[in-house]
């Protein structure tokens, strides 16, 4: 067994702290005066007994000496049995792991990877370039206690550690054939889903509610701003804006500081309703090496957060694609079998985006059962190589909405409106498709530009996934006097229809996740008043929406309608903030659609000097000169944005990924990961919601390696820093 896995870990080139049982086939290693391990060492607090029943085997591979490499001659004996960096002892049997990295210096693990998650990647004695680097995952609750020798206490020794192994990526090659990832055959009809958790509801309300109040605590909030309070009656004015605003009820339980949202309950009063969820991974070959090793980390992450009646499926393809399971909830079996799964990945081929989206849709439509909430993640670091980019070369116009099946288009008879959100990987994957299948699904487009923020662009993602508590909204306008016509509702990518007599409008908004918002622009012609009447009443709001736990339909009417004053004369009057700011936020996404119309035509500089036009009107608005966040957010992302328009290298390697993610942003005002920042702090992060901040702190705690508020699961076929006591 011990043979079978040193081959294997060989053949791998995996660097991990493995613990090998001694078998009868494994032949009597002799380790030489003075020998080392070139992995992670791992050293047990007392040597073992040769001569026991059960004993520890190290396993060794090569080393750069044993290679044929010359090693520095200034290693003496000293500095081989002291960490460089704690200036402490390492010598054998004081319980702390050794890492010796390729260039033959050796340090205590917790201190190497302290180092290294401060950016150094380089050897602190010899200054090497390191192609391994040591990588120490959260603590985990191990019931058993351990000894502890030796002068230095780390509060990691407990960690699980290995080595992420930095691999040039490979070439693409779409011309040899793949073997298929799996060797599970699939079945002709995806209906094998785990059957839902259904638990009694806790809410025991009518399958039909009227809501009078809208401060009621499990209702929609609905505020409204006209844009003056006064209109003179001899004057008429056109496109006068007002603006509604509305914000997701609060969802109890879902947002308590150190609670793991796994669990908490899916069912029941104020609880979060389960969802379905599909992710649809890129393995291709461009992958392999760190890209994939992070994307199993983000994928552990997002299925350690689900909760036991969430339902996952995994989709990975490169160029065909595979199911590796179907719809299983994440129970604790749950979970170990999707880790495992996801853990087997190897990346290899080409990048079939459509075959994988197509499967995801045949995983939806052939379910069962059906848990409340319906989505799925996409993501890739290429470009389509079937679909769009056909391996003979042909140049055809492209179709980009061909990669996304019918019956998954927000506009489809089908009615199946799940949600697509794609999250771009790099600076080699096609931003264009990406943001337009998420942008024909309803769902959203994230640009990582950093490796090291994939698991937070997830964390991001899932936090609003696991909140949702509206479906299926409408927001209805009317007119009340009789005088009043709509002339348009600005509502972003939120479908927008008028009656024929321009008296009402609806706005089709969807789900919400808690605490989530939104605003609407709705723009009215108001002639000239000839009455006595010293007021008039302008529009009033009515949002219908599904509650997603309990089923029922509920209605909301406004408590009070939009009302001006209608004097003879008025003196001067004051912008309201409220719709001086979503004015600029709609003025802003025009502009950043407009610079990124002439970027694509070739004319950056025509780009670049939009978007400065625009932040000169911004800067000139009462709310910008006011301070407000929002504007403030709005310049320093248009800023950014010129400076991703610089040059046509730059552009093509990261701005057009990062408007195109912007622009998905503000038309849906909903948080996307733009560039290497999901940071909450930052100015460009303006929606993101209390339980997307929560995951992605949850995310960060994790990377860092800070004790988590819960355990997180054993990882399959990963193995401790030290033998577990018998």
């Amino acid at each position: 067994m011990g043979s079978k896995w040193r081959k294997a870990k060989l053949a791998l080139g995996l660097n991990m702290c493995l613990y090998v049982p001694k078998t009868l086939e494994d032949s009597p290693a002799v380790a030489p005066s003075g020998g080392r391990f070139s992995d992670t060492v791992s050293l047990s607090p007392t040597t073992p007994n040769r001569n026991s029943d059960c004993h520890v085997d190290m396993p060794t591979t090569p080393t750069p000496s044993s290679s044929g490499l010359r090693l520095p001659k200034h290693s003496s004996k000293s500095s081989k049995s002291t960490c460089a960096i704690c200036l402490m002892s390492m010598k054998p049997g004081q319980g702390h792991a050794i890492f010796t990295a390729e260039c033959s210096h050796s340090f205590h693990f917790n201190c190497i990877t302290s180092n290294v998650k401060h950016g150094n990647q380089i050897c602190p004695v010899c200054r090497a370039k390191w192609t391994e680097i040591p990588f120490q995952s959260p603590l985990t609750d191990i019931s058993h206690p351990r000894s502890r020798n030796g002068h230095v206490h780390w509060p990691q020794d407990d960690a699980w550690m290995t080595v992420v192994r930095r691999l040039p990526p490979a070439r693409l090659d779409t011309n040899r054939n793949i073997s298929t990832l799996f060797q599970v055959v699939e079945p002709g009809v995806f209906d094998d889903d785990e059957v839902v958790d259904h638990q009694p509801i806790g809410s025991q309300r009518s399958s039909s509610t009227d809501v009078a109040n809208h401060h009621s605590a499990d209702a929609i909030e609905v505020k409204t701003w006209p844009e003056i309070s006064a209109v003179s009656k001899s004057a008429s004015h056109n496109n006068f804006a007002v603006l509604v605003h509305l914000k997701a009820p609060h969802a109890i339980g879902l947002l308590q500081s150190g609670v793991n949202q796994s669990e908490m309950p899916v069912t029941g009063h104020n609880s979060r309703a389960p969802v379905d969820l599909v992710t649809v991974l890129d393995v291709s070959g461009s992958m392999a090496g760190t890209k994939l090793a992070l994307l199993k980390r983000a994928m552990g992450f997002v299925i350690q957060n689900l909760g036991p009646a969430d339902r996952l499926s995994v989709i990975a393809f490169s160029s065909t694609a595979r199911r590796l399971f179907p719809l299983r909830r994440m129970s604790d079996t749950g979970k170990q079998e999707a880790l495992q799964a996801v853990n087997s990945l190897s990346s290899n081929g080409g990048t079939n985006i459509a075959e994988a989206l197509k499967k995801s849709a045949k995983i939806m439509t052939d379910r069962k059962w059906k848990n409340p909430v319906s989505s799925i993640i996409l993501l890739s670091d290429g470009q389509d190589t079937y679909t769009i980019n056909s391996p003979s070369g042909a140049t055809t116009q492209i179709n980009y909405q061909s990669l996304l099946p019918g019956c998954m288009q927000r506009n489809a008879a089908s009615g199946l409106h799940i949600p697509v959100h794609a999250f771009g990987f790099g600076a080699d994957h096609d931003a264009v498709s990406m943001h337009s299948i998420s942008e024909t699904s309803g769902g959203t487009f994230s640009f990582i530009e950093a490796e090291s923020v994939i698991q937070d662009a997830f964390a991001q993602c899932i936090g609003g996934l696991l909140s949702v508590v509206v479906q299926e909204l409408n927001v209805e306008v009317e007119c009340v006097h009789p005088v009043l016509c709509l002339t348009t509702i600005k509502s972003g990518s939120y479908n927008a229809s008028l009656t024929s007599d321009n008296r009402r409008g609806t706005v089709k908004v969807g789900d919400l996740y808690a605490d989530e918002e939104r605003d609407f622009l709705v723009m009215i012609d108001i002639p000239a008043d000839r009455s006595s009447n010293d007021y008039m009443t302008l529009v009033k709001v009515k949002c219908t929406y599904k509650d997603p736990i309990s089923k029922d339909l509920v209605t909301l009417n406004h408590a009070s309608d939009v009302k001006i004053e209608r004097p003879d004369t008025i003196g001067q009057l004051v912008v309201s903030m409220e719709v001086d700011k979503q004015r600029n936020r709609l003025q802003s996404a025009e502009a950043m659609a407009e610079a990124r119309a002439a970027a694509e035509n070739g004319d950056l500089a025509a780009a670049v000097s939009v978007l400065e036009h625009c932040r000169k009107q911004l800067s000139e608005t009462a709310s910008a000169q006011a301070r407000d966040k929002l504007c403030l957010a709005l310049d320093a992302e248009l800023k950014e944005m010129q400076e991703r328009m610089a040059n046509r290298r730059v552009y093509e390697t990261s701005g057009r990924a990062y408007v195109l993610s912007g622009l998905s942003s503000h038309s849906w005002q909903r948080a996307t990961a733009r560039g290497d920042s999901t940071d909450s702090t930052s100015l460009i992060q303006a929606y993101q919601t209390p339980s997307m901040v929560d995951m992605v702190s949850r995310s960060q705690t994790m990377y860092l390696g800070s004790p988590a508020p819960r355990p997180p699961l054993r990882p399959v076929r990963s193995f401790p820093a030290r033998p577990q006591p018998r």
